[in-house]
């Protein structure tokens, strides 16, 4: 089967082979087709010994099949792996020729290949010779047709592939991302440092607000990186990463409430504003030397307030909201 050149390819693909780095220990080879056309082309699809398959590229997963990481070693897993028993593998993974002559190198699949490994089978495999770029846009575009990356490792997922040389262009598409969610992305993982997100998991059914609220926490230095192993090394083995991201976030709460239930702040003389646990409160003095200015904020006061609140959503879109 005649391979495609880059200039048959489509946009994304031609964004990610222009932005990708020259390897420097790889001969670049002819690009391959987009994922569509890799997974149909049956010719290439062999039964490979797993023990020859290493591992390639940015992580689109935390490591899993942990402890800490239940999620994936639960009964998804194990669902996965007794369907291959009883039914045999129906999807083939996706690898490329290594630089050792007889090795592989697998591009997306990695679920599977342990399945296989488990089970002491051989594993279905499609193999291509792909350069860097079209891997990573294989691999993306295979994360998109499955949509169960949780918001954490979509984050470190960008981060790695940042880290590779791309740019943000590239990443938004490679994960179907607005400006805006990979902005809240990068928040992420730029404040939480990546052992102390090992430590919790993927935390599938955690999204934007926790995270967001763990990589604040960090920002303020409400937490750090050997405060927040202390707390999670006290926690059941058995604690899903959800319910460790959660007990987590408990305890910075209750630290930080200890010395002070609140905080109350005077920014102008007769204007007071007090902040607790659960509401934000203002008083204004109608009287002394700012008296015109209370009557004008008692007239402006709502209008201010709902430029705030439009500026602020303008910037923070409820894209990724889950709690």
């Amino acid at each position: 089967m005649a391979r495609k050149s880059l200039q048959d390819l489509s946009g994304i693909a031609k964004t990610i082979a222009n932005s990708s780095p020259q390897p420097k220990d790889r001969t670049t080879k002819p690009a391959a087709p987009a994922l569509g056309a890799l997974q149909g082309s049956l010719s290439a699809i062999r039964e490979l010994d797993p023990s020859l398959i290493d591992d390639w590229g940015p992580k689109d997963r935390l490591d899993g099949f942990t402890a800490v990481n239940s999620e994936d070693d639960g009964d998804g897993f194990e669902t996965l792996k007794s369907s291959i028993k009883d039914g045999g593998q129906q999807v083939p993974i996706l690898v490329r020729r290594a630089g050792t002559e007889g090795r592989f190198e697998i591009i997306y699949g990695r679920r599977r290949l342990r399945a296989c490994r488990d089970l002491g089978l051989k594993v279905r495999a499609n193999v291509q010779d792909l350069d860097d770029a079209t891997a990573l846009l294989a691999k993306g575009l295979e994360n998109a047709a499955r949509r169960n990356l949780s918001f954490y490792e979509k984050a470190r997922f960008a981060a790695v592939i940042r880290a590779a040389g791309h740019d943000t262009k590239t990443i938004r598409q490679v994960l179907s991302l607005s400006a805006s969610g990979l902005s809240h992305l990068t928040k992420i993982t730029d404040s939480i440092p990546d052992d102390v997100g090992d430590q919790i998991g993927a935390a599938p059914k955690s999204g934007r607000p926790k995270w967001t609220a763990l990589a604040e926490a960090f920002a303020s230095k409400k937490v750090n990186a050997s405060s927040s192993f202390a707390i999670l090394s006290k926690l059941s083995a058995e604690l899903s990463s959800d319910d460790r991201l959660e007990q987590l976030m408990r305890e910075i709460t209750r630290r930080g409430a200890r010395p002070s239930e609140g905080r109350e702040a005077t920014p102008v003389p007769g204007v007071t504003i007090k902040s607790g646990r659960g509401s934000i409160a203002m008083s204004i003095k109608k009287a002394g030397e700012n008296a015109a200015f209370a009557e004008w904020l008692d007239r402006e006061l709502e209008g201010i307030i709902k430029k705030s609140y439009q500026e602020f959503t303008a910037v923070n879109p409820a894209d990724d909201t889950r709690g």
